[in-house]
């Protein structure tokens, strides 16, 4: 947002009408002073490359005071100049510190005050403010219209000034959360005391009636019991579980308040995941994992994540799409740690995707089976999906088990192949129409689901992302020794043996050879299943085999080689600081995912600084 934006502008206050009324938005002082001896020491002492250089001579091209006035009332006392703020929330970011560190750093590092244009401490600009300033400030951001916009701000700088192409490069990174992960008697008498904690006086009173344990829930601290002592810690759990459910039975059907509301679906949820009811009535801990178990209620949107399979981390995961020849972060994303990385690829991507590719049909002449547009997709020649080795029995022997799978499950997986090549084709021509370069995303296998390429070919996009080879435990027959015929529908087995594809309603299937390995002179090799070998094909099962057919050119290895290893020296950028970069400075998924946001902002200038980048007078930017 400009100063020039309708409703706008500056009077000769320094103040800002928005709809003609002023507003409680300071301004900083645009015109230097020929007397700061600091500015004059910074010009000669920083270099051209450095992040306070670029801060100090396009801050007000960057952060202008009226690109914030939204975020102000009509009335109270002038603010901190916005622009004044940024600037100091930029540079916390980059340097790891906390609230109180960055005032200090404002007030007395002098490269910080030349970023923030206030001049010396003889020339009138603010010297110093309270530390709650950028809490406000974040509040602020965080409930407006536009929460990202000082990120967005880098990246159209950068690609105003031609840094950003139609490349991107996907990678995430562990967040640790910023609380204590909980057990289970923890977790309990923590959503217990936050029930009791929202409750009106009335409602406290009838939920305390109701408590058998004897715990006031006074203190967050656990109870005092010999923890050695199995029977005393089943009791603790049984009393305590017992206690939670007495409460939700007493909410149950009753017209709550939200707060109450969500205070009792977290308890609903701690004593769903971590009890289970015993043969004899009594409550004890589940001898299983919860799927999207909650870890603690302070920070109730954290969860267990697996980087690998050997290193665990709770909290979340921070996703970026980088342009792998500038560097420049042009998408974040925040997800829970036990989200996939492909889940959230899609919105990493979406300034990729213009709304052409959506349409209901094509202008063109007509030709969008042509050889010249169509991609090398799988269609109807998807028997190449997967190569057997095949040691016994035909080609067309069917397996008299076999069953045919479902005809509806089968169309959708038929129309969906054919939507996505119409799509891709469709995509591919309007691009080329348009002069425009046709996008490539670049990504590891945890990126190489069927959902996500189906989004890529739906999209025109070119797919450089790697693809999960199939394995088998024990060395014994992967998938990719099976042929697959999509337009039969079924599968063949190494040993001959032919079945059809048991297809649901959304075109997912299994194939199942079931009493055909009973006697298969290979089951030793196939199988240990007492119902025999099984084998999955989902509705991508034609993108999935394409891409790893790809993946085994050597021209497409070495693009991969050269291309996606540079997300991971961003990603390590970015984690340098531990505060407020590997450990999260904050709690909640949208408070950490905007936290994440502002971190890659601030990484964004300090690499346009290094590009050189700078506006010009007819205010576009341009690389010198």
């Amino acid at each position: 947002m400009l100063a020039s934006a309708a409703g706008i502008g500056e009077n000769h206050m320094h103040g800002i009408l928005v709809a003609g009324s002023a507003v409680s938005l300071g301004m900083a002082d645009r015109q230097a002073s020929v007397l700061n001896d600091m500015d004059r020491f910074c010009d000669e002492a920083l270099a051209e490359g450095s992040i306070y250089a670029l801060l100090h001579r396009e801050r007000d091209r960057l952060f202008p005071d009226e690109m914030f006035a939204d975020l102000f009332s009509v009335k109270g006392r002038r603010s901190v100049p916005p622009s004044v703020v940024a600037t100091v929330m930029v540079l916390q970011r980059l340097e790891g510190l906390s609230d109180r560190e960055a005032v200090e750093r404002y007030s007395f590092d002098v490269r910080w005050r030349y970023a923030a244009g206030v001049g010396s401490y003889d020339c009138g600009g603010w010297a110093s403010f309270a530390h709650t300033v950028l809490v406000d400030f974040r509040a602020r951001l965080a409930a407006s219209s536009d929460p990202k916009r000082i990120f967005n701000v880098t990246v159209a700088a950068a690609g105003s000034a031609g840094l950003v192409g139609a490349k991107r490069v996907l990678d995430s990174t562990p967040l640790y959360d910023a609380v204590a992960t909980m057990d289970t008697i923890t977790l309990i008498r923590s959503a217990i005391r936050g029930l009791l904690k929202v409750a009106d006086s009335v409602l406290e009173t009838e939920l305390r009636g109701l408590i058998g344990s004897g715990d006031d829930y006074a203190s967050s601290a656990k109870p005092q019991i010999d923890w050695d002592d199995q029977a005393a810690r089943e009791e603790l759990i049984d009393s305590r579980a017992r206690d939670g459910y007495a409460m939700l039975a007493h909410l149950d059907s009753q017209k709550l308040e939200a707060p109450v509301a969500d205070a009792m679906k977290l308890l609903a949820t701690v004593l769903g995941q971590d009890i289970e009811e015993g043969a004899d009535g009594s409550f004890r801990i589940a001898r299983r994992v919860a799927k999207d178990r909650v870890i603690s209620t302070v920070d109730h949107e954290a969860r267990h994540g697996h980087k690998t399979s050997a290193r665990g981390f709770d909290g979340y995961k921070g996703s970026i799409a980088v342009d792998p020849d500038s560097e420049i972060i042009t998408d974040t994303e925040v997800s829970a740690a036990n989200a996939g990385d492909a889940s959230v690829a899609a919105d990493l991507i979406d300034d990729l995707i213009g709304s052409d590719h959506t349409g209901d049909g094509d202008s063109g002449d007509g030709d969008s089976g042509s050889k010249s547009d169509a991609p090398d997709l799988p269609g109807s020649a998807a028997k190449r999906t997967t190569k057997s080795k095949r040691t016994g029995g035909a080609k067309g022997a069917r397996n008299s088990k076999g069953r045919r799978g479902g005809k509806v499950g089968a169309e959708i997986a038929r129309t969906a192949r054919a939507a996505a090549r119409a799509a891709n084709v469709r995509a591919r021509r309007q691009r080329r129409r348009a002069g425009q370069t046709c996008p490539t995303v670049y990504g590891d296998a945890a990126y190489g689901s069927g959902g996500f390429l189906a989004h890529l070919a739906g999209a025109g996009i070119d797919n450089r992302c790697k693809t999960q080879p199939p394995v088998a435990p024990g060395g014994r027959y992967s998938k990719d020794q099976f042929y697959i015929d999509l337009d039969a529908d079924t599968v063949t087995c190494p040993a001959g043996e032919e079945v059809s594809i048991r297809r649901n309603d959304s075109g997912d299937g299994i194939a199942y050879f079931e009493q055909a390995c009973d006697t298969c002179p290979l089951r030793s090799d196939c199988t240990t299943a007492a119902g025999g070998r099984t084998v999955q094909v989902g509705r991508h099962e034609a993108l999935l085999a394409e891409a790893r057919a790809q993946a085994a050119d050597p021209k497409w290895l070495d693009d991969y080689r050269a291309t996606r290893p540079k997300v991971e020296r961003k990603l390590a950028h970015l984690m340098r600081r531990r505060h407020g970069g590997r450990r999260a400075r904050v709690r909640g998924r949208k408070k950490v995912g905007a936290d994440f946001n502002l971190l890659a902002a601030a990484h964004n200038l300090a690499r346009l600084a290094i590009l050189g980048v700078r506006s010009d007078p007819g205010r576009t930017w341009a690389t010198t």
